[in-house]
């Protein structure tokens, strides 16, 4: 592809660089001349336009994001119409997005003229978002690296969206003296609007002593009959052999990991138990705040499998905003600093719609109102009384002799409340 300025005579068929008026006509940048096209240009007084000029084996920006997003293999993804040398690639559920970086980082390799941009690997997606884009740079790029792009792409998935699945979650909350229902009760609504984002459902719930035993028989029977089971400890996994990871195991279960490197959501378990997955919630997930709870279960919602080795991998990007209501923050919370709030009096006006008398002076119970309304703002927690004066200055003063304010004059006080 040529590029630059280009002699009106020779400019049939090539590319505009930049929007062109002439007259009431207006060529949008990107229009491919045409010979009528040349011809009103040259009438114009036109010698030269900035544009493009195609070799034989190059294709158009449009035709080489199409040809490049249909040579991709991918799962619940829409390719939308290319325009402007984009192909826009679109999600068909809601569910993970997975990705194939090193496919990603081979394509944008081939040439700066060829992009592809995605979401970020196991980003949740909702249906009809866009998840990724291939977008062409200039107006036109040689045939034969959009090839070597379709050979990349070729033999395997480049990405997908891994549909969540209508699961059924059951959940055991266990008790330790001095726990209080309405918490138990606020844990099973979070967690059904959680589960309802990505279409599973809370299907039971037992409630059990802080004890392995109990624990281990709540959770086989749930796992009989249920996909997915979630333990919500009364108090949260401090050691392997703690009662979560431990009635796994006594349940014939296998503990996969205890503990994670996303925080919130260190101390999240996760196992296995007669085929079905049980997590182990940390305290964090009692909040409806992302944390480290929510990218195990999204990804086991969506039929994708959560390995030791995958959770050792989450550190990266694992750091979240805190929870401030959790008992234990990593780090003190800051105190708050105590705001200080000054009052403002306006005191300076003419009650002209009293139609003559000034009513800051009237009287109500012995008292003036300025007076009255001077003492009630004392009375408060503001740091400080700011009395602005204009009319009858003098008896407004007088009106709060022996008060603790501050007085400010408004010598315009005359335009009205405005200027005060």
């Amino acid at each position: 592809m040529k590029f630059g300025p280009i002699p009106i005579d020779s400019a049939e068929g090539a590319v505009l660089a930049h929007a062109t008026t002439v007259g009431e006509r207006r060529f949008r940048k990107a229009h491919r001349l045409s010979a009528d096209d040349v011809s009103l240009l040259k009438a114009a007084g036109i010698s030269e336009v900035v544009a493009a000029v195609l070799a034989p084996d190059d294709l158009s920006e449009d035709a080489a994001a199409e040809k490049i997003a249909e040579s991709m293999i991918h799962r619940n993804i829409e390719a939308k119409p290319a325009a402007t040398g984009r192909v826009n690639l679109h999600a068909e559920a809601g569910g993970i997005f997975t990705v194939d970086a090193a496919k990603i980082d081979a394509i944008n390799a081939v040439d700066p003229t060829i992009t592809i941009a995605t979401l970020a690997q196991h980003a949740p997606v909702e249906k009809g978002q866009m998840v990724a884009t291939v977008k062409i740079i200039p107006f036109a790029v040689g045939s034969v690296l959009v090839d070597a792009v379709a050979r990349i792409c070729a033999g395997s998935e480049i990405f997908a969206v891994n549909a969540y699945q209508p699961v059924r979650v059951g959940v055991i909350q266990t008790v330790l003296p001095g726990i209080k229902p309405n918490v138990l009760d606020k844990t099973l609504r979070v967690t059904e609007a959680r589960l309802a984002r990505s279409g599973g459902r809370l299907a039971a719930e037992r409630r059990t002593p802080h004890e392995v035993g109990p624990v281990a028989e709540a959770a086989a029977s749930l796992a009989r009959d249920n996909d997915m089971v979630v333990i919500f400890g009364a108090s949260a996994m401090s050691d392997f052999g703690d009662v979560v990871p431990a009635a796994i195991e006594k349940a014939g279960g296998i503990v996969v990991r205890a503990g994670m490197p996303v925080d919130p959501g260190n101390l999240l378990v996760l196992g296995t138990l007669g085929g079905k997955h049980v997590i182990g919630a940390p305290g964090c997930a009692r909040s409806p705040k992302e944390n480290g709870f929510d990218w195990v279960l999204d990804r086991l919602i969506a039929g994708l499998d959560v390995t030791a080795k995958d959770i050792a991998g989450m550190g990266v990007g694992g750091l979240l905003m805190e929870i401030p209501t959790r008992p234990q923050p990593r780090e003190p919370l800051p105190a708050r600093a105590e705001l200080k709030v000054d009052v403002v009096l306006l005191a300076a006006g003419r009650s002209s719609r009293m139609g003559g008398p000034n009513k800051l002076l009237a009287l109500f119970d012995g008292k003036p109102l300025v007076r009255r309304t001077a003492e009630r703002a004392l009375g408060s927690k503001a740091s400080g009384i700011i009395v602005v004066t204009g009319h009858q200055r003098e008896r407004v003063h007088a009106a709060l002799s022996g008060l603790d304010v501050t007085f400010a004059g408004n010598p315009d006080f005359i335009e009205g409340l405005s200027s005060s």
